[in-house]
């Protein structure tokens, strides 16, 4: 998997990454690689809105958005977890709603328990609907973060039963309240933090199988807050998906973040995302992962 990343323009990046992690019967190019097994694991997504353009923005300007490109790469993202063993779900599209691919936000999954989130902005509460609707088809309870609660689920980052809620423009101290009343009698404990330097704390910071949190420090409010942190060269570098059996997704523009997982024994599959990018989004928000019964 040492493979320079495709053009963008190509969109070829994604499917060439994929095939590190197709099954059992399917070894990747790296020495020791890891092999991902078929569980019972699935992803909901949801596709891009025509209005993708549109999204919110709150650190970043404005950039013109290829929306036909942006459609080969969220392809090329679910086709990944495709490859990896997952059954994907997917959410019925929402076109008014600029945000609605970023279905990471509409919830909080632990164990057999969906909590609905509650967005900051009006514009994003119409995507609810859809999601809770999707979650409670395939069994889960459902709770819901309420008024005057805020919370989008980008700002959620759980390892093991530790859940993280980042306090920030997006996510407020009346939802970690009442996040805490609902998963801690499901055996979590809700760990609030702050998040100043970007628009999710999973924008900063996501967690490795081993429960090592990696971030990218400039966007970090207290690495300290954090046991057995390491930071990453590259902001994308900091943001993985575990696809299980040592398989991680990352974004195919951090190459030295990628050596550097590669380096700790993880096979990494690279997809290019770089006009969610231009939105604020990454790997983890386009996507809710369910691991049996359990994110």
């Amino acid at each position: 998997m040492d493979q320079a990343p495709s053009s963008p323009a190509t969109g070829q990046t994604a499917m060439a990454a994929g095939l590190a992690c197709v099954g059992p019967s399917v070894a990747t190019d790296s020495p020791g690689s890891r092999r991902v097994k078929t569980m019972n694991q699935k992803a909901i997504v949801r596709r891009p809105s025509s209005r993708l353009a549109d999204g919110l923005l709150t650190f970043l300007e404005r950039r013109s958005l290829d929306l036909p490109l942006a459609l080969r790469q969220w392809e090329g993202y679910v086709e990944a977890f495709r490859a990896a063993g997952w059954e994907t779900i997917e959410v019925d599209p929402i076109d008014r709603c600029p945000d609605g691919v970023f279905v990471e936000d509409t919830m909080v999954v632990y164990r057999n328990t969906a909590v609905i989130s509650h967005p900051a902005h009006p514009s994003r509460r119409p995507e609810l609907e859809t999601a809770e609707a999707a979650i409670a088809s395939i069994g889960y309870s459902v709770d819901r973060i309420r008024a005057p609660g805020m919370l989008e689920g980008g700002d959620v980052l759980k390892v093991g039963d530790t859940v993280y809620v980042g306090r920030g423009s997006r996510t407020n101290a009346e939802a970690v309240r009442q996040l805490r009343l609902l998963l801690e009698p499901l055996g979590a404990r809700v760990v609030a933090v702050p998040v100043t330097k970007a628009l999710h704390l999973k924008s900063a910071v996501t967690a490795l199988p081993d429960g090592t949190i990696i971030g990218f420090t400039p966007l970090v409010a207290d690495p300290d807050l954090f046991p057995n942190y390491m930071g990453m060269p590259e902001e994308s570098g900091a943001h993985v998906v575990d696809l299980g059996e040592g398989c991680l997704l990352t974004a195919a523009d951090s190459p030295k973040s990628g050596k550097i997982l590669e380096g700790l024994g993880y096979d990494v599959v690279r997809v290019d995302v770089s006009e969610f990018q231009k939105l604020e989004g990454c790997v983890t928000c386009l996507s809710v992962r369910l691991r049996n019964s359990a994110d």
